[in-house]
């Protein structure tokens, strides 16, 4: 299981939100997110947990489950 990033991107643009403010919304540092979305770091479920509240969805909308 990984996080898709592609899908958080799309929701970030529909939702029309840089990186910095998806952070401020989830709860986390932005250089954390950079990390995850550039592929630096997979991130933990947890931290997927807090980017998917920051878009409004849930975990299992920005997973990869195969």
């Amino acid at each position: 299981m990984e996080l898709n990033k592609i899908a958080v991107k799309v929701a970030m643009a529909e939702r029309e939100l840089n990186q910095k403010q998806l952070a401020n919304k989830a709860g986390m540092e932005e250089s954390t997110l950079s990390c995850i979305l550039t592929g630096k770091s997979k991130g933990r479920p947890e931290t997927w947990g807090k980017i998917a509240k920051g878009l409004g969805l849930t975990v299992l909308d920005i997973i990869k489950t195969d």
